[in-house]
């Protein structure tokens, strides 16, 4: 991936009374008062009566100076809520500049958060996550207490509220693929889809491509992530999901630059699930290592402004970049580490690591993982991949063939971060190329490029099954020419068929 209205009803007459005791109007006027100088309507503090338990989450995702990112998530442990109103008062003097999932309004210390519409509603166990930037001189403690429509969130439930039933973590999902252990082959032959994913322009998008997927398979849904490129080269990124392939086509595209992510360079996604953190993870590149979080996969408006791995481009890869660029980062974990890989379209693959626990922070600085002479052998868009059931890694890189067409390398390794062992890897025995692929119908691609395993669940682990691999890739009209970040490039599925298993 390079930079590359109705009149009213009539309504009957009712009779009132043609007086109230003096004792009653005097308690209907406090009652409004005291409404009124806590700044809600009847409605509103009817509402608020339904809040009666919640905890919430307050997570500083990054932090700088002068400013920093934090996430949020209210869970409601009570009653239904049908309109929110999240207060807490700062004890730092920290500002809020710009707010996700909620409009912000703070005054001094004092903070107000309200829904955003699209996200008023929290059920009886459910959750919902937002988030802001904002700035701090000194310190920046976690405020000390939050209040949901004007009820402490204690993390208590108020009798009677039946027992809430918590949020759950994802639950397993049915397998997308056998999961019955298996073993790689030593080449590899495909079938191909026409293409199932391609560019939808609205108002505000004019998409010339969709092109880098990634993709997750959670709660009987395929949820896709992507790159899009506008008809001037810009990037950003978009996301879909779909219960069937066969629907891909016709499945909404949802543009992230209307999220936290903003807009600006955005490119290259890879999601996961973290489940250390119960937290779904999108990593992208920003023209640095970039990652944004949700607790939602399926709302596509709750993912969190970006954050970086690290601080600049690491001293390693400006030295050996040449006339390349840095992309396609790339998070997988084992039980200890989590690694952080990235290419610079130079030849060179780089690697850091830091601690399952620290993640994501701690990264240290990068090392070169694999590297080749010849650049195009070794240009971008690294996969790595834990094989189901085994000791084993698989290592995919995409290269640039003799016929200036893209096309996948690949790698064994018994560890993550240990040294590689060719696989399929030669242009005569490639991991994935138009010479190993038979295409439904016509041959629209001669590029297999940049994509994603299916994957057998959706954890950091990245574990994929042995048996009848499946590989979303982009690919081109082989007329198509011009920029290369406006070429058309579409999404379509290769399908294994010399499985071992």
């Amino acid at each position: 991936m390079r930079f590359i209205a109705r009149a009213p009803a009539r309504q009957h007459k009712v009779a009132a009374p043609t007086h109230r005791p003096a004792r009653y109007r005097r308690l209907v006027v406090l009652a409004v008062s005291v409404l009124a100088m806590t700044g809600l309507s009847p409605l509103t503090a009817t509402s608020a009566q339904g809040a009666v338990a919640c905890r919430v989450e307050y997570t500083i995702a990054n932090q700088w100076n002068p400013g920093f990112t934090a996430n949020i998530v209210i869970r409601n442990l009570g009653d239904a809520v049908n309109g929110w109103r999240l207060t807490w008062t700062f004890g730092a003097g920290q500002q809020i500049t710009q707010a996700w999932n909620s409009t912000a309004t703070q005054s001094g210390a004092n903070v107000t958060l309200t829904d955003a519409g699209y996200n008023a509603s929290i059920p009886s166990g459910g959750n919902t996550g937002l988030g802001f930037n904002g700035t701090w001189s000194g310190s920046n403690p976690v405020p000390a207490s939050f209040a949901l429509n004007g009820t402490p969130c204690t993390g208590t439930p108020s009798s009677p509220t039946p027992t809430p039933t918590p949020t759950p973590s994802p639950s397993p999902s049915p397998s997308p693929s056998p999961s019955s252990p298996g073993n790689l082959p030593a080449s590899f032959r495909w079938q191909s889809s026409g293409p199932l994913i391609g560019p939808k322009s609205d108002a505000t998008h004019n998409i010339a491509a969709v092109k880098d997927p990634s993709v997750v398979y959670y709660n009987g849904r395929w949820h896709v992530f992507a790159s899009t490129a506008s008809s001037s080269g810009g990037y950003n990124l978009v996301y879909l999901n779909f219960t069937d392939w066969a629907q891909a086509a016709s499945a909404t595209h949802h543009y992230l630059d209307q999220s936290g992510i903003g807009t600006g360079y955005r490119a290259a996604p890879q999601v996961f699930y973290f489940a250390p953190q119960n937290r779904w993870y999108l990593v992208y590149q920003t023209g640095n290592a970039s990652y944004s979080t949700t607790t939602d996969i399926t709302n596509p408006r709750s993912w969190s402004a970006p954050s970086h791995f690290y601080s600049g481009m690491p001293d390693i890869i400006r030295q050996n970049i040449g006339n390349g660029y840095w992309v396609d980062m790339w998070v997988s974990c084992d039980n200890v580490n989590c690694y952080l890989f990235s290419s610079d379209d130079n030849g060179h693959l780089y690697r850091s690591q830091t601690t399952v626990a620290n993640f994501p922070n701690g990264f240290s600085q990068p090392v070169i993982a694999l590297q080749d002479a010849n650049r195009n052998r070794l240009f971008e868009a690294a996969n790595i991949y834990k094989i189901k059931g085994k000791n084993q890694y698989l290592l995919l890189v995409e290269a640039i063939g003799g016929d200036g067409r893209r096309w996948f390398r690949s790698w064994t390794s018994s560890s993550i971060g240990g040294s590689w062992t060719p696989l399929a890897a030669e242009e005569s025995n490639p991991f994935a190329r138009a010479n190993s692929v038979t295409f439904d119908g016509t041959a629209w691609t001669r590029d297999i490029s940049h994509g994603e395993m299916l994957r057998d669940g959706y954890d950091q682990t990245l574990t994929i099954s042995p048996c009848n691999l499946r590989y979303l890739y982009q690919g081109l009209d082989p007329n198509a020419g011009g920029n290369y970040n406006t070429l058309p490039w579409r999404l379509a599925l290769l399908t294994q068929t010399n499985s071992t298993c």
